[in-house]
């Protein structure tokens, strides 16, 4: 709106109230004619007027069907309307505002009403389109600060992964992988309609972000047992289950330092504590089964399992891709999901893509040749 120079469009099939009208706001606006209502629309959003005075008894098109038009065109709809009319029945004002005019003026037109109604929407106008627009600076401002704060946490889960990530393997690619295993997997039991409400397009994104804490844990096992080349004893072993529950601790720490629900912890908790889980009920920490397991872990077993098992460590060689999708379907019921493994078969492809992406220095991308054994 031009506050120095505010335009008025001025719609009245009646050559002297246009006449009238026009010497009455020239002083103080600029004015537009029309004189019927297809007229009126047409000037209407090709000059966008700042307001509109609008007569109602007019031929072909009255008042009242301009007004339903004007509001109707996302172009003009927030131009203000302002009837002037003789009508003076209540239901002819009631009609009105129905339309959209958002005031009405009775003729003969009185000029210190006129003028002042005006001013009074145009002022209003003014603060409404003033209020849009700091609304629209805030929610920009709101989005920046989001993704700074977005950003900033996806840094710091990161480090926090790489830090258990890196003391067991020689690159943070395995974190790149299970989380990107994970995100295609639940992606897959989505699109074949499995898991609908669990697994929509934001939580599919939460178990991305949180996928790379699944190992945090192992900030507390000891290079002796985490090392270690050879077969883990029984207490060893023991003391290399806990790190589920030393995830779980450490995540729930983070948990408890804020005052608000966070989704995302939520999920890495589920994630950290119970990927070691196993459909049959024979996995840890807590030997839970089946539909017992949050989905966020039944999907990293997968996702965990198979990295493993086409990677090489300190204690073990590496199986071919092959071997590992053997491995996985015939863990099927057992260790995995039946549900979820029919899904990582039909996309085992996408698996080995991403296993190729981010492989890790050394890794043989034509074969996964070698043998696996286990610390997990």
């Amino acid at each position: 709106m031009d506050e120095l120079n505010p335009s008025v469009l001025v719609v009245d099939d009646n050559a002297e109230n246009r006449v009238l009208l026009s010497g009455l706001l020239k002083p103080y606006f600029k004015v537009l004619v029309a004189v019927n209502g297809e007229q009126a629309l047409t000037i209407a959003s090709a000059k966008l007027p700042d307001i509109i005075l609008l007569d109602i008894m007019m031929p072909e098109m009255d008042g009242y069907e301009v007004c339903l038009r004007l509001k109707s065109n996302p172009i003009t709809e927030s131009i203000p309307v302002i009837f002037l009319t003789a009508k003076t029945q209540i239901e002819d004002e009631q009609r009105g505002f129905e339309v959209g005019a958002v005031d009405y003026i009775l003729k003969p037109i009185s000029p210190p009403i006129l003028l002042t109604r005006i001013n009074t929407h145009l002022k209003l106008r003014g603060a409404m389109d003033e209020l849009s627009h700091q609304n629209e600076v805030l929610e920009e401002r709101v989005k920046e600060r989001t993704h700074e704060l977005e950003t900033l946490q996806d840094a710091t889960i990161g480090a926090m992964a790489s830090l258990a990530e890196t003391r067991d393997n020689e690159t943070g690619n395995h974190i790149r992988r299970t989380q990107n295993y994970v995100r295609i997997l639940a992606e897959e039991l989505r699109r074949k309609g499995h898991y609908q409400d669990e697994l929509s397009i934001e939580s599919i994104e939460l178990l991305y972000k949180s996928a790379p804490l699944h190992d945090i844990g192992k900030v507390g096992i000891s290079d002796s047992i985490l090392l270690k080349p050879g077969k883990l004893t029984d207490e060893e072993f023991d003391i290399m289950k806990s790190h589920t529950s030393l995830g779980r601790e450490v995540l729930l720490t983070v948990e408890s330092s804020i005052d608000f629900e966070c989704d995302f912890l939520t999920t890495a908790i589920e994630i950290a504590f119970s990927h070691q889980e196993k459909w049959d009920g024979s996995g840890y920490p807590e030997g839970l089964s089946g539909h017992d397991i949050p989905l966020s872990a039944r999907l990293m077993a997968i996702a965990d399992v198979y990295d493993a098992l086409i990677s090489e460590r300190v204690y073990k060689p590496a199986f071919s891709h092959d071997k590992a999708v053997k491995i996985i379907e015939e863990g099927a019921g057992s260790h995995f999901e039946p549900l979820i493994v029919e899904s990582f078969l039909s996309i085992e492809k996408k698996f080995r893509e991403v296993a190729s992406t981010y492989r890790d220095e050394g890794f043989d991308d034509d074969s996964f040749n070698l043998k696996a054994s286990g610390h997990d």
